[in-house]
């Protein structure tokens, strides 16, 4: 899970034995599928299974330094995962589980967000609510706060400049590739050019090699004709020339 995509978010109220699980919304399941089936499965299994992760992780460490307000903000990664999580002094904690690369400090900005209209509304219930009584009474404002966080780059300015940054990179990256496959393809015309030239020399050094012998063999016959040619005037003329003196 190394990326930036938000996955579930969860309400909790934390007790002195533990905690109650108040509310939990899976925002992975809008646009996760797993073989089909329809169902979310961010750790193995349903949402129960991450709303359980969270209860462990906040038991073991739970948010500190709670005098005042909403705060004690606690961040927790695995190799799968990161949860971020902070409470009031009442005891109402919200956490949210996201991807490694989601910047931690745009999951506390929802947090405090999600916090305050969280306890405007439903406040006073939740300090007595039983387990996920409050689920689908606060499933707009979780899918809605979700929704508006699913993307950093659109509520954080300086995710959205390393995104454009990001996305500089990969275009320079494209055309320094695209540059060197040019230069490649350059580099084997030339060979290829190189090598045509070089078949063409060797082409005209055997052309005159064997023009040259071509010369030689025309000059053997001419000669050879020319001496069949005497011989023959010889044979027909000596004669007639012994006989007329006779």
């Amino acid at each position: 899970m190394t990326d930036n995509k938000l996955r579930c978010c969860v309400v909790l109220r934390l007790e002195k034995k533990g905690s109650t699980l108040l509310a939990k919304y899976d925002h992975a399941g809008q646009y996760e599928t797993h073989g089909g089936s329809g169902s979310s499965s961010l750790y193995g299994g349903r949402d129960k299974e991450y709303a359980d992760a969270v209860q462990e992780a906040v038991s073991k460490d739970p948010p500190g330094g709670l005098n005042t307000g909403f705060g004690g903000f606690k961040v927790v990664q695995s190799d799968a995962h990161q949860l971020v999580y902070g409470a009031d002094s009442e005891g109402l904690c919200i956490a949210v589980i996201t991807g490694l690369r989601y910047p931690s400090r745009v999951a506390i900005k929802m947090l405090q967000e999600l916090y305050e209209e969280f306890n405007g509304k439903f406040g006073s219930d939740a300090k007595t609510a039983p387990t996920n009584a409050l689920s689908k009474k606060a499933k707009s404002m979780l899918g809605a706060k979700c929704k508006k966080y699913e993307d950093p780059k659109n509520v954080d300015k300086a995710q959205a400049v390393l995104g454009q940054v990001e996305d500089v990179k990969a275009t320079m990256s494209d055309n320094i590739a695209g540059m060197l496959k040019n230069t490649e393809k350059a580099e084997t015309l030339a060979e290829k050019s190189d090598q045509l030239n070089e078949q063409a020399s060797v082409f005209k050094k055997r052309s005159g090699e064997l023009k040259q012998q071509m010369r030689w063999k025309n000059l053997k016959m001419t000669l050879i004709l020319v001496g069949l040619v005497v011989g023959i005037l010889l044979v027909i003329i000596v004669p007639l020339i012994i006989r007329a003196k006779k």
